[in-house]
């Protein structure tokens, strides 16, 4: 439902969406458009496109087209009523009734009566007998609250016409007090709400339109209608059967179609900010493509370097194999001539070895001597060394003894005088009195000291409070001054639209300092526009993202900016959604403006967008580049401005914008054919985002009020405080005075203690004395001690006669050791003079041999190693071979194939690949993660252009549904409209009054109205209905006049009006019936109820009306039928015609 609906409104229509039209659901659900197909993704196999069929609806395709089940009233039988029309009601204990049963006429059926006798209660049953819900009345909202008073239980039986050659329907619905439940039988058969709903959906009646069926308690809604709703229900009351269908399919596409070019509009905007960034991104992809395909090469180079150093290894290895084989074959064969020769030298230098060995294993048992005697040697020294230390020892005993008679007497001294202090000590105070004289000082001082302790609580307090007030203060200064700040309260207004951005702007003046050049704040906050008359017209250039876009001056700044902001939480604590911009500035690529300014002002134009704003000089190029202000043509005033010249302008340049008074201009060039102009217009909005918010002057004056509060409570603390400073002084002195007298009572003290102190240190020396002299006295002889001494001298001698026989020993082994090897030594040395006579006699054999010899080591060692080298890099070349990638081989082997190996040397690969590798090194290194980002986007885009080519695509077949369906709808409706207005018209005119129906429209098909346009005083101009500006009795009179006027046109099978007379003047009233009567007892009319509790005498009546006369009160009688109106009437119509027949007779 529309949002402007009241909820009275909503509720009933929500009532008649269950209760009406539920046997449509499965109807509805098939006319159902493709409404966000594309973006939910939905199976196609599942859900198709739908296609426009001729009758402008939107349907699935696969489907059989279907219209909405209203039908055309059907002929008229020969009793009069035609198919749907009531032939009967009868009803028990219902509201005011016990029973009644009457039948109304096929035309006008006139129900008056006295207030409160039930006229409105029939207009209740037969709401609620066809099964539509209590809503629709306005009254109690349970169907058991129609229950007579006093009773359990009634029911309502209501009988329609049928359809031509069938029975009539005879629907009763039983209603009970205590039930919600309330079933239904149709001709005497049991059946469901669903049943009776179809039934009256297959006879078009339509008790929930207030323009078919308007009850008592809703005759005051009918004026309160939004113009919107009268449309919808005028539409379904009458004409073409297929309007509502027609304008739910406009309404839906309508939208669609706006959504549709929202998403379009959003799109292209992040397509555009997708591709700038990717185009910043495409030269650091490029450095990393050059850098890979250099990876790529190097990883090549570094597989072929190895593979053919082992090929020249291998060759190495095979030409230096027969040299090796050569060498040694000559070295035999040399050995072999010289065998003798080199037999006896063997043999001499065997001996030599062995000789040798001998004269070295005497050589160390003659050391082995020499160390022992050593040893016996350093034993000795010990010995002598303790025995001069026996020696020095009893020199000392005498000495000793000269000294422990020395002492004895100082101690025996000591002690004395120490008796005789202890004996005599000084006098001192009491020290009881002192701790007693301390205590009550104590006393006193914790009285103050408790004193001291509140003032400072309260002196903290006084503190705490002023620097609350002080920070108050300036709090509420801050506040002034920032009301006072445009700029914030620009920044304000944009963190309640979007707090991602604001939150930004915040980080941004806290850390300009972190990027090289400034980076701009979004043009909301430093563009403004001073001349206020253009500010209007400058905002309507910009885009909504383009306001509110952050603008870097390098490429650097826009990396960081969005690695900080959009790609990582780090700035603001998550991720933002941000609009960022960056292009290299080059004014050579900037469209010039369409026409000079001289000339631009010559046609009337006050000057292009960027005239009339003040912004940082580096953002001009944003707003020149971007948002093209410098190409966007302004004139305040319309009347100055020829809109064919400027038109013309436009269409020279090829295209350009302007704006005239409040409408834009957008002029273009067609893409096709002769490529003709072609303009669109649009209204320009009052600005919002650039004009700064103003300051409510009532909170500025509570902020000043607050203020001045708060230096006041200030200069309350200050005096508060100065009074507990001279309180805190009082204190102090006190506790100064205190401060002496302690100070007196501890020195006092002190020296009591410092008295019985010395005397116990004098008892504690006195004790230490008497056990030194009682130690000297008590020491062991000096004799005894003396004997000791010597007995160990005696010892220590015997010790070293004993090692001096084990020395003499030893050194007569060694003589004999010495002896043995230089005896060996002599033996050496003449077998090194038979090596050396032999080496001289046969000392070409030997130099030829070494020669050789030499020769085929050093050929061998070559040839070792060249095969070494091999097996190692044979072992390389597997281990790299199995480490590279399948496309790095196949790119050797088809080098290898083609010769390329060959034809380098290792040398020169190691070159190229040295040289590839320089070239890496000048090759900045992109982060991967950059090219990722830049392949991602990439398909994003591509994935974008898509959506949006399929949504433009989308945005044609909605606009050519819209054309067909309105091409449908519209004449239809001014058909319709004009009808109804004519007669509106005409029955206004008949009472002196002035009425007229008119469309309202608008590019939201939902919001096309009809518009009630009445005057009912000559001075008066034309006047909306509406349910506040017109009376009672005026909106009763427009009412009843425009369903008269609609009569006509219904395709309802009956209608009813509930006391809509009321609040009419006479004048008023007559007029209505009369032309009620004329129009509702026409041949060609349908059934209609009118209720009113009053007739006025002489007014017109026609013989196919019917008037129903309600009878209702305690004296009538209880058998039903009798007092029947009719019956009475037709007795004295007979009783009147048998008397005249008696009479002329």
């Amino acid at each position: 439902m529309r949002e402007h609906i009241d909820a009275e409104d909503q509720r009933d229509a929500e009532t008649e969406e269950d209760m009406v039209r539920e046997d449509d659901k499965d109807e509805d659900e098939d006319v159902q458009g493709d409404e966000e197909q594309d973006e939910d993704g939905e199976d196609q196999s599942r859900r198709k496109r739908a296609r426009v069929n001729t009758e402008g609806d939107s349907r699935p395709t696969g489907s059989s087209p279907k219209v909405e089940k209203r039908k055309q009233t059907l002929p008229r039988d020969v009793d009069g009523f035609i198919p749907g029309s009531i032939v009967r009601i009868q009803l028990e204990n219902f509201l005011t009734y016990d029973w009644v049963e009457f039948r109304p006429g096929p035309y006008l059926n006139m129900v008056f009566g006295p207030n409160g006798t039930g006229k409105s209660s029939i207009a209740c049953a037969i709401c609620l007998g066809l099964n539509f819900p209590p809503a629709v009345l306005a009254r109690a909202p349970d169907v058991s609250s129609y229950v007579k008073n006093e009773k359990e239980s009634g029911y309502i039986e209501i009988e329609l016409k049928g359809a031509s050659g069938k029975e009539n329907l005879v629907i009763r619905r039983t209603i009970q007090r205590n039930s919600k439940s309330a079933p239904f039988t149709l001709n005497g058969k049991s059946a469901s709400g669903r049943e009776i709903n179809a039934r009256m959906a297959e006879l078009n009646v339509q008790i929930s339109n207030l323009c078919t069926f308007l009850p008592q308690d809703r005759v005051a809604e009918f004026a309160r209608m939004t113009p919107q709703q009268l449309l919808r229900e005028t539409q379904r009351a009458a004409g073409n059967e297929n309007l509502t269908s027609w304008h739910d399919t406009l309404i839906s596409a309508g939208k669609e179609l706006r959504q549709v070019q929202e998403l379009v509009n959003s799109d292209r905007e992040q397509l555009k900010t997708m591709e700038d960034r990717n185009a910043n991104l495409e030269r650091d992809v490029r450095r990393y493509e050059e850098r890979r395909a250099l990876e790529k090469k190097i990883e090549l180079l570094e597989f072929i370097v190895p593979i053919k150093e082992y090929y020249e290894a291998r060759e190495k290895y095979r030409i230096m194999k027969p040299k090796q084989r050569e060498a040694i074959r000559n070295l035999q064969r040399l050995q072999k001539r010289h065998k003798p020769y080199i037999d006896l030298d063997k043999a001499l230098e065997q001996e030599v070895k062995e000789r040798e060995k001998r004269r070295e294993e005497k050589k160390a048992a003659a050391k082995r001597k020499f160390a022992a005697m050593s040893a016996k040697w350093d034993e000795n020294e010990k010995l002598e060394l303790q025995a001069e230390d026996l020696k020095n020892r009893l020199d000392n005993l005498k000495k000793g003894e000269k000294d422990r008679i020395a002492a004895i007497k100082r101690l025996e001294k000591s002690i004395a005088e120490g008796e005789e202090r202890l004996a005599n000590p000084p006098e001192t105070e009491d020290l009881d009195d002192l701790n007693r004289q301390l205590r009550e000082l104590q006393q006193q001082h914790n009285l103050d000291q408790q004193q001291l302790t509140d003032l400072q609580d309260r002196q903290k307090a006084n503190v705490a409070k002023g620097s609350e007030i002080k920070y108050k203060i300036d709090q509420i200064s801050r506040n002034l001054q920032q009301l006072d700040s445009q700029s914030h309260q620009k920044l304000e207004a944009l963190k309640r639209s979007d707090s991602d951005c604001g939150d930004v702007v915040e980080w941004l003046r806290r850390n300009q300092h972190r990027f090289r050049m400034e980076i701009f704040e979004p043009a909301v906050l430093c563009v403004t526009v001073p001349n206020r008359g253009f500010i209007d017209a400058v905002e309507s250039c910009f885009g909504f993202t383009q306001l509110k876009t952050f603008v870097a001056q390098c490429e650097e700044d826009y990396q960081l900016l969005n690695r900080l902001c959009v790609d990582t939480p780090e700035a603001i604590g998550r991720k933002a959604r941000i609009n960022t911009w960056f292009k290299i500035q080059d004014e050579s690529k900037l469209a010039p403006p369409p026409v000079p300014r001289e000339e631009i002002r010559a046609l009337g134009f006050d000057g292009y967008a960027i005239d009339f704003i003040e912004c940082p000089e580096g953002l001009r190029w944003f707003l020149c580049s971007d948002v093209r202000l410098h190409r966007t043509a302004i004139a305040a005033n319309p009347r100055a401005v020829d809109a064919n010249r400027a038109m013309e302008m436009a269409a020279r340049a090829n295209g350009a914008n302007y704006i005239i008074g409040r409408v834009y201009n957008q002029v273009s060039r067609s893409k096709y054919g002769r490529r003709l102009p072609q303009n669109n217009t649009r209204e320009i909005q009052q600005a919002r985002m650039l004009a700064a918010a103003t300051v409510d002057p009532q909170i500025k004056r509570d902020l000043m009020d607050q203020l001045n509060h708060a230096r006041e409570s200030l200069r309350a603390v200050e005096d508060e405080e100065k009074e507990l400073t001279r309180m805190d002084g009082e204190i102090r002195a006190t506790h100064k005075a205190y401060k002496d007298a302690y100070d007196n009572i501890m020195n006092r003290k002190k020296a009591v203690v410092d008295a019985q102190r010395r005397q116990q240190a004098i008892q504690l020396k006195l004790d230490e004395y008497r056990k030194k002299l009682e130690r000297l006295q008590n020491a062991k002889p000096i004799d005894v001690e003396r004997n000791n001494l010597k007995q160990s001298l005696l010892t220590l001698a015997h010790k070293r006669v004993e090692i001096v026989r084990e020395y003499v020993g030893l050194m007569r082994s060694a003589i004999k050791e010495q002896e043995k090897a230089t005896r060996a030594g002599l033996e050496f040395i003449q077998a090194c003079a038979n090596k050396s006579a032999l080496e001289a006699l046969c000392k070409e054999q030997k130099e030829e041999i070494q020669e050789v010899e030499a020769k085929a080591l050093k050929i061998h060692a070559e040839f070792k190693a060249l095969k070494e080298d091999s097996k190692r890099k044979l072992e390389i070349t597997k281990t790299k071979y199995e480490e590279v990638e399948e496309d790095v081989r196949a790119s050797f082997h088809e080098m290898e194939a083609a010769g390329e190996i060959q034809a380098k040397s290792s040398d020169e690969w190691e070159a190229e690949l040295q040289q590839r590798r320089e070239e890496l090194d000048m090759n900045m290194n992109t982060n991967a993660n950059v090219v990722d980002q830049y392949n991602k986007r990439k398909a994003e885009i591509e994935t974008l252009t898509a959506t949006i080519e399929e949504r433009e695509k989308r945005i044609l077949r909605i606009e050519q549904s819209i054309k067909t369906a309105r091409e449908n709808w519209q004449p239809e409706l001014e058909k319709l409209v004009a009808s109804i207005g004519q007669k509106f018209s005409a029955a206004f005119d008949r009472i002196g009054c002035a009425g007229e129906i008119r469309i309202r429209e608008d590019e939201d098909y939902e919001k096309w109205a009809i518009d009630i346009m009445v005057k009912f005083r000559d001075h008066e101009k034309l006047q909306l209905l509406t349910g506040e500006r017109q009376s009672g009795g005026e909106r009763s009179l427009t009412t009843i006049l425009y369903l008269m006027s609609l009569t006509e046109e219904a395709r309802a099978p009956f209608s009813l009006v509930d006391e809509i007379n009321q609040g009419m003047d006479q004048r008023a009233e007559r007029a209505v019936h009369n032309s009620l009567v004329e129009v509702t007892c026409r041949p060609d009319s349908g059934q209609y109820f009118l209720i009113t509790p009053k007739l006025l005498p002489d007014l017109n009546y026609h013989e196919r009306m019917k008037i129903l006369c309600v009878n209702n009160g305690e004296w009538l009688p209880e058998e039903k039928g009798l007092g029947n109106m009719m019956g009475l009437i037709d007795n004295a119509l007979r009783a009147r015609q048998a008397n005249r027949a008696n009479s002329a007779s």
